[in-house]
């Protein structure tokens, strides 16, 4: 594990460190000796760092299973143990063709506001620099202005478009999109899609025929559904992603805007509670800023001490 990376995220956590490790740390020193106080004490700090009740109760019980294996006395174990535990409950795995060999399909949905466009500029590159070909679909057709925010993105990075004008089906553009990659034989082609609200029921169902359009003219390509999230947006994040996967099957998580807030600890209770692996972590605004996610590095970025 890189020092260096681990070092960048701990950065773009300090605010979730501050709302979640700051509190720890003092309920470590105050009580010294593990107690129901103690234990009742980090269950409100959990719970509050958007962690969420359910995540919160697991994470409790695992960690008075260790306590009581280890027969620990002291609080001062408590933050190893703490970072063991998340680390195992982040495990979920990753698509494993999302670094195979076949030609890849990706549909990046999520609501409005979540940085979409961008998370798949940095998807585009992130692919390139692996020497692998793109082709991105601009599959919001109810604004002009995403249409015409991709094809920036396609040319500054040296990809292809494909696009209809403004208000035209997106089901008729995905079509042309996957059957443009299949015959020029792209590696990887990315399909934008309008920011649905997830309680808007018309926009899921135009959602879910995009999906079988792409799904059934894949040939031999391997469809990856990713759902965008705003860490911002805490624990709401946590029932968008429920309603997507619902009605697509989502297959992963791209966590935008994590250095910006204190609600980072969403992070568990998506991969807790709906079993879905957090793929990439975007950790500011270049194209380089979109990490692959290491359930290791983060719970090290996370709990760390500041001069570890």
């Amino acid at each position: 594990m890189a020092e260096g990376l681990v070092a960048r995220l701990k950065t773009s956590l300090d605010k979730t460190r501050r709302k979640l490790l700051a509190p720890l740390e003092e309920a470590v020193r105050f009580h010294k000796k593990i107690s129901p106080e103690f234990y009742e004490e980090l269950e409100e700090i959990l719970i509050t760092s958007d962690v969420g009740y359910a995540t919160t109760m697991l994470l409790m019980e695992k960690l008075k299973a260790k306590v009581r294996a280890e027969k620990a006395e002291d609080t001062a174990v408590v933050q190893s143990y703490l970072h063991s535990i998340i680390m195992q409950v982040l495990s979920a795995a990753s698509p494993p063709e999302l670094d195979g060999a076949e030609p890849l399909a990706l549909l990046v949905v999520g609501v409005n506001g979540v940085g979409k466009t961008t998370s798949i500029a940095k998807l585009t590159e992130y692919y390139r620099e692996q020497g692998k070909s793109g082709l991105l679909v601009a599959g919001d057709t109810f604004r002009a202005a995403a249409i015409e925010q991709l094809g920036i993105w396609a040319e500054r990075i040296g990809v292809g478009l494909i696009s209809h004008q403004a208000g035209a089906d997106p089901g008729a553009v995905a079509f042309d999109g996957i059957s443009a990659a299949n015959a020029r034989k792209v590696d990887v082609v990315i399909f934008d899609t309008a920011g649905r609200l997830h309680t808007k029921v018309n926009l899921m169902t135009e959602l879910k025929k995009v999906h079988r359009v792409i799904s059934q003219n894949l040939g031999a390509r391997k469809l990856v559904n990713l759902l965008v999230l705003d860490a911002t947006t805490g624990q709401n994040a946590l029932e968008q992603a429920r309603v997507f996967h619902e009605a697509i099957g989502v297959d992963g998580i791209i966590l935008t805007k994590i250095d910006g807030t204190a609600k980072g600890g969403i992070v568990l209770p998506i991969v807790a509670e709906l079993g879905l692996p957090i793929i990439w972590l975007g950790i500011g605004e270049q194209t380089g800023d979109l990490r692959r996610f290491d359930p290791q590095e983060f719970a090290t970025a996370l709990l760390a001490e500041d001069d570890d």
